[in-house]
């Protein structure tokens, strides 16, 4: 649902939203479909990313086969990362179209990479290991956890409202989630998320299988959480439970 956020009289004269909305004021009403953001520094979005390519090369090779060569995805994703990062190393103000494809791209590639490691880690518990072939597992399947936590975080920070660079107007879509902030806003007046907000969304969402403190709003949104939370329950639930029985 998209368009300027109803008032009292508009809410029960049977307001259709416009396409697009330009709030006002920081009233509560705009404040609860979301304020335009800040302009925020790409750095922490990079650095997740780097860190999930590392944890990547650090998997064991058995969990890694259906990938091809261990350097290829990682060289591709290092590749993408610092034509990114040469085309738009500070703001994201500077996005460009192009831009935006190429972090789609690579945060897409990051997370068909961890599925596919997940997918031969299950496969490896399900036929069967040895003891120190379990152990390994069972360090294997920590930073395909913590990969997923980390895609997700990016995806959410990509595609929220547009985007990034898209969130610095007035005029962005409707919210595709819904903070506490957002509800409660004289906690935080003018409060508008950040990159860190969204990857704590991730990891709540990760860890708990389920939405937390901030709600999925879009169709697409609350597709992500239930690929994230399957992703994250079949690696604690399945694949560590089985590890350790395997080791005991």
């Amino acid at each position: 649902m998209a368009g300027k956020p109803p008032t009292g009289a508009t809410r029960n004269a049977g307001y259709q939203p416009a396409s697009k909305w330009s709030p006002p004021e920081a009233s509560d009403e705009a404040c609860a479909w979301g304020l335009a953001s800040p302009d925020e520094p790409r750095w922490p979005a990079t650095l997740a990313v780097l860190v999930a390519i590392a944890l990547q090369v650090v998997l064991p090779a058995r969990v890694t086969a259906g990938l091809g060569p261990r350097w290829l995805v990682a060289t591709l994703e290092g590749a993408l990362c610092l034509v990114l990062l040469v085309t738009n190393p500070r703001h994201t103000s500077n996005d460009s179209r192009y831009a935006r494809t190429g972090s789609i791209v690579l945060i897409a590639l990051v997370n068909a990479s961890n599925l596919v490691s997940l997918g031969e880690l299950v496969a490896s518990l399900v036929n069967g290991t040895t003891h120190e072939a379990g152990r390994a597992l069972i360090f294997a399947s920590v930073p395909i956890w913590l990969t997923n936590v980390i895609v997700f975080g990016l995806w959410y920070w990509e595609l929220d409202r547009g985007g990034p660079a898209a969130r610095l107007s007035r005029e962005h879509r409707a919210p595709d989630f819904l903070f506490p902030q957002m509800v409660t806003p004289g906690a935080a007046p003018g409060w508008a998320p950040r990159f860190l907000d969204y990857l704590y969304t991730s990891y709540t969402n990760a860890t708990a299988f389920s939405p937390t403190d901030t709600m999925p709003l879009s169709a697409w949104a609350k597709l992500l959480f239930m690929v994230q939370s399957l992703a994250s329950l079949l690696t604690v639930a399945l694949v560590v439970s089985r590890a350790v029985n395997i080791l005991s």
